[in-house]
């Protein structure tokens, strides 16, 4: 079984983690397609017929991308928007996505002890991403558990980010 991992970097190229990630899926062309949202979609005009056909054709799908103010990045949001649609994502007709396995995988700049309730950040990662698992849920798929690596920012070291890009691999083969 493939995994279609939907990359959504503003930035690939400034990108110490997404793009060592990127390097490290690239190993793997028999068993990862990655897509990439800000590559295929610089003018923000998403061919949403072509985006459902791929998602419908692979049923473990990984979203890539840098936590941007406990969220996702912009181009990512308005992809889902576009491409989750009543009728074929959800609604009664809509079970493209059903049974299909979702995953995050995350570069998060801060350290992970601010993810605490009783950290700076006050919420813990699960409780930021609660919108993608409920429309997860609503779509009638399956939300993996999440994979991250935090101190991205600046904090991270580079064995650090290619010890991450190992588990990351691992992390997909794993939840297929």
């Amino acid at each position: 079984m493939k995994t279609l991992v939907i990359l959504a970097h503003p930035d690939i190229e400034a990108s110490r983690v997404n793009k060592r990630w990127k390097q490290e899926l690239l190993q793997h062309p028999d068993e990862i397609t990655i897509h990439e949202l800000y590559k295929e979609y610089p003018d923000w005009n998403i061919d949403v017929v072509r985006e459902q056909k791929l998602l419908e054709a692979y049923s473990h799908v990984i979203f890539q991308f840098p936590l941007y103010w406990y969220s996702y990045p912009p181009l990512l949001k308005k992809w889902l928007d576009d491409v989750f649609t009543h009728g074929w994502a959800y609604g009664s007709n809509g079970r493209k996505l059903q049974g299909k396995k979702l995953g995050l995988a995350m570069s998060i700049g801060d350290k992970k002890e601010n993810y605490l309730p009783t950290g700076s950040v006050s919420f813990t990662v699960d409780e930021v991403l609660a919108p993608f698992k409920a429309s997860t849920i609503h779509v009638g798929a399956t939300a993996l558990p999440h994979f991250a690596v935090f101190g991205a920012s600046f904090q991270v070291s580079d064995k650090e980010i290619d010890q991450s890009a190992a588990d990351y691999i691992q992390y997909i083969m794993q939840h297929r």
